[in-house]
């Protein structure tokens, strides 16, 4: 069972029960769910995962003043909860003291997770923040949120990206997939800089996930889960194993050729979408141009003057 379904049927089973007649009066002011940092919160745990910090729980979201009211008392009944549930720990095992479960204040998890301006992030947040930290705060699920105030933060922390900044971020990406892929990959094998080839590669596999996320509208998580969740995405989203076998195929003379060409192939998808979804104009091979174009659509003159590469993912 995957740690979601386990925290649901938890909460289902304990946690309403222990609100509505323990804190009849604070229930309706309660967010309940798991969100945060963790494969389980995105769906991506497995039996290796559960040698560490593994357990049935969930977090229980306050307003700061409710907190103060209530969070010691929410948090003793919440440890008075089952010990185990479907065979499986209620309390994690952490090393540091630090929990991931419980009871938090609402403007301390978002504010851990994205800065302290969570609830109105600017455009140069947005931009250059990185995306895994966004893609944290906006993962997992929402069990429960009757005031929806835990709701509506994390609704607009997932959706709430600017297009003109959605826009540079994959101007920015694209244009590093030509510089490191197109350009400097071919570079390096000619100088016979071969270390610096892979490299090379290892930056063009991430400038082409994020572009591809962002093609989606979605915020990319922790590079461990990186190709793994692009798999999942419905845009371009097949493009993942290519970039697998970039990685993990050996580098050798014989390959090295094959290596380009399958970099062209996926330059080639990205510049069509692009021009499928009108952020692209240019019928050029090279993904930089496509940058270029994608940048004149960007409405707010001070994101379209910025550097090439501003707001780039790596």
């Amino acid at each position: 069972m995957k740690g979601l379904e386990l925290s649901r049927k938890y909460f289902e089973q304990y946690g309403l029960d222990m609100l509505q007649s323990k804190f009849p009066e604070y229930k309706d002011r309660i967010a309940a769910g798991l969100v945060g940092r963790g494969s389980e919160r995105y769906g991506f745990d497995d039996e290796i995962s559960r040698d560490h910090d593994f357990c049935a729980g969930f977090c229980l979201w306050l307003e700061d003043d409710d907190c103060d009211k209530i969070g010691f008392e929410l948090m003793k009944e919440y440890n008075k909860l089952a010990d185990s549930f479907l065979g499986f720990p209620t309390r994690e095992k952490q090393k540091s003291g630090e929990t991931r479960y419980g009871v938090m204040k609402i403007s301390e998890f978002f504010s851990s997770l994205v800065g302290e301006n969570y609830e109105n992030l600017t455009d140069d947040d947005y931009l250059y923040m990185p995306s895994n930290y966004l893609a944290d705060a906006t993962n997992g699920e929402i069990f429960y949120d009757i005031s929806g105030k835990f709701t509506k933060i994390y609704e607009k922390l997932k959706n709430g990206m600017p297009e003109d900044v959605r826009i540079k971020k994959i101007a920015a990406n694209a244009a590093g997939m030509a510089q490191s892929g197109q350009y400097n990959y071919k570079r390096c094998i000619e100088h016979k800089q071969y270390g610096a080839a892979v490299l090379a590669l290892c930056d063009f596999v991430k400038y082409t996930a994020h572009t591809v996320f962002l093609f989606n509208k979605k915020h990319a998580p922790y590079y461990k889960w990186l190709l793994f969740a692009m798999s999942k995405l419905e845009n371009l989203g097949n493009l993942s194993s290519s970039l697998e076998f970039l990685l993990t195929f050996d580098n050798n003379e014989n390959t090295y050729s094959l290596k380009a060409d399958i970099i062209e192939d996926i330059c080639r998808s990205v510049a069509e979408y692009m021009k499928k979804e009108n952020l692209s104009d240019s019928d050029s091979d090279y993904l930089e141009d496509h940058a270029v174009s994608a940048t004149r659509r960007i409405k707010d003159v001070n994101l379209r003057n910025l550097h090439l590469m501003s707001g780039s993912s790596v």
